[in-house]
């Protein structure tokens, strides 16, 4: 009977199943860019210049936790990477989810900034299954090495995670969980069967007029701009 409600309650939060369309994907860029303006804007939070400049590939990503009994954490958002002359590629889609059992209430909405700091890091991102955040994960927000204080100085870690945290999960730390291409998304936006690898080093698709707006966002703020 525990089961079977907790199945009941995993659906619930979920929701609907929503169709996938390239209007609503753009304007999940648009959210995600916003967001990352939002978390630039405070001093505490933002990911230092410096360090956003020797990024190799960067993530901006949404994740959800909520429930009561039954904790369902999931999320998406895009990836982006940087060729040799310093040129963002479009973006990618990429999602993440988790469930597990547990007594947690209340519910969570967090927004992460993860870099890729190294070529090899960012490579892990052609792989078509998922990748792991965490072991040289290393978050910044609300310690001392975030914001214009954190002009971090191991920027030689392969990956760097910020976030912008909002509400409350019954005290419950947000772990990094793992991310995978959403391969549904990428072949609705480009029309086409896009793999990690084809969208973002091999050029073989150009950049949308959202992407191309976010990509100059990063490299203003990457330069030292507070405000894109």
């Amino acid at each position: 009977m525990k089961i079977i409600l907790a199945i009941i309650t995993l659906l619930s939060l979920a929701g609907p199943a929503v169709a996938v369309d390239k209007p609503s994907l753009e304007q999940k860029v648009r959210k995600l860019s916003l967001k990352f303006d939002a978390l630039q804007a405070k001093p505490d939070k933002r990911v230092p210049a410096d360090v956003l400049a020797k990024a190799k590939a960067i993530i901006l990503m949404d994740r959800t936790k909520a429930g009561f009994i039954f904790a369902y954490q999931g999320g998406g958002g895009v990836a982006m990477a940087k060729d040799n002359k310093g040129k963002w590629s479009p973006v990618a889609f990429i999602k993440a989810d988790e469930a597990s059992l547990g007594f947690q209430i209340g519910g969570q909405q967090t927004f992460f900034v993860i870099l890729l700091m190294n070529d090899e890091s960012a490579k892990t991102l052609i792989w078509d299954s998922t990748i792991e955040i965490g072991g040289e994960a290393r978050g910044t927000a609300g310690d001392n090495s975030a914001g214009v204080e954190g002009k971090v100085e191991d920027v030689q870690r392969s990956v760097m995670v910020y976030d912008d945290r909002h509400g409350l999960f019954g005290g419950a730390a947000v772990k990094g969980g793992a991310i995978s291409p959403d391969v549904d998304a990428n072949l609705v936006y480009y029309d086409a069967a896009a793999s990690m690898n084809d969208i973002l080093f091999e050029k073989k698709f150009k950049a949308t007029d959202t992407a191309v707006t976010l990509a100059n966002k990063i490299d203003q703020y990457a330069a030292g701009s507070t405000k894109p």
